[in-house]
């Protein structure tokens, strides 16, 4: 699938060259989305023809996995990776990572199965990742926004971006969002075997890993809407597995740095 053998190279200027894309794999985790699976895998197929598709189910007792399956037999750019059980967001998108890598894919995206990520914006996604290792779909850049959001939700995740951003010192506005466009080489690089964080957290750990591993990373404006059907995977035990993890990230970054300063000052 993947019709690029280099990310990118440098041309005789020195300016960075990225290579072609490849064949675009959409991941889509779901859990009880019955109510929104079609339509979201229809809206999908209708903006980028070409790409395909990937249902990750936690074995939804809504018969989500059903609809799906039924779904993959009329068309084949259609796949369902049936799961165990409902493991979090951030071990549905592994699982779908390394499914996506392993059939060759050039490009793997990250999708809410719930409608917030439009699925007709994912065009300017890909669009911007010609020029870059990984495109975050944002709410907090000039031209994002959030459609039905009380203020408490809006608050929260502003906050959640902010202070994620400050004390990992990364420069993206929105680094909770999980509208997320990947080269293959970007995920490659970033030690996904060692990423075992779920919900905001894990989108807040790929951030930090592609900025730390030198990656180019863009931000697009997206206007994310809130769910209509169905019920929100949000929880108190994210928001708190969020607030640990990142500040647990930022204090060790800081003592390692303060150590090696040390040393480097440290006289022969």
């Amino acid at each position: 699938m993947n019709d690029g053998d280099e990310v990118s190279s440098a041309g005789a200027d020195g300016e960075r060259r990225f290579g072609p894309l490849g064949t675009a794999l959409v991941i889509i985790p779901t859990y009880n989305e019955a109510e929104n699976i079609k339509s979201i895998v229809g809206r999908v197929r209708k903006s980028v023809p070409d790409a395909h598709i990937l249902v990750a189910d936690d074995n939804s007792p809504d018969g989500t996995g059903k609809l799906a399956d039924e779904l993959a037999i009329g068309d084949e750019q259609v796949h369902v990776l049936h799961r165990k059980g409902k493991e979090g967001l951030g071990a549905a998108y592994l699982a779908g990572f390394h499914w996506g890598l392993e059939h060759g894919y050039g490009v793997l995206v990250e999708m809410d199965a719930d409608g917030s990520h439009q699925p007709e914006e994912l065009p300017r996604l890909l669009t911007a990742l010609k020029g870059a290792d990984l495109v975050l779909g944002s709410r907090w850049v000039p031209g994002g926004r959030v459609v039905n959001w009380p203020k408490s939700r809006e608050f929260i995740s502003r906050g959640g971006s902010t202070y994620s951003r400050l004390l990992l010192d990364v420069p993206m506005r929105d680094v909770t969002g999980g509208y997320r466009a990947f080269r293959r080489e970007t995920l490659e690089g970033l030690g996904l075997d060692q990423v075992a964080s779920q919900g905001y957290c894990f989108q807040v750990d790929l951030a930090r890993r592609a900025i730390r591993s030198g990656f180019h990373v863009v931000e697009v404006p997206i206007t994310f809407v809130e769910r209509v059907h169905g019920d929100s995977k949000m929880s108190r035990d994210i928001l708190v597995e969020a607030l640990w993890r990142v500040t647990l990230w930022g204090v060790g970054e800081r003592v390692g740095r303060i150590q090696a300063r040390r040393k480097t000052d440290r006289p022969d």
